[in-house]
């Protein structure tokens, strides 16, 4: 079984093209920090549609308890506190295969 995690964010106008771009460095570290994730897509929204999200993360692990490893390592605890500052809000779904 294989778990997909993706996430949608949805960024403040403030400061929004720097903000999208030191979120997607900080993402991109994690898989280096993070044992669990075993890959990791980084997508910066380019259609200007108002139902569109400005940054997409496609992730994947081996299992549910991957996610659960990934969801509280101190690393990814890390980025979600400064993305938790500069968005709007996100939406997520997880599933496996």
């Amino acid at each position: 079984m294989m778990v997909k995690h993706i996430v949608m964010f949805d960024f403040k106008e403030e400061n929004r093209e720097a903000n999208i771009e030191k979120a997607k460095v900080m993402l991109a570290a994690l898989i280096e920090t993070v044992p669990t994730l075993k890959g990791m897509e980084i997508g910066v929204n380019f259609a200007d549609e108002a139902r569109a999200m400005d940054l997409s993360i496609y992730t994947t692990f081996e299992d549910k308890a991957g996610l659960e490893a990934y969801a509280i390592h101190p690393e990814h605890l890390k980025v979600v506190e400064f993305i938790k500052t500069v968005v709007n809000g996100s939406k997520v779904v997880d599933y496996t295969l």
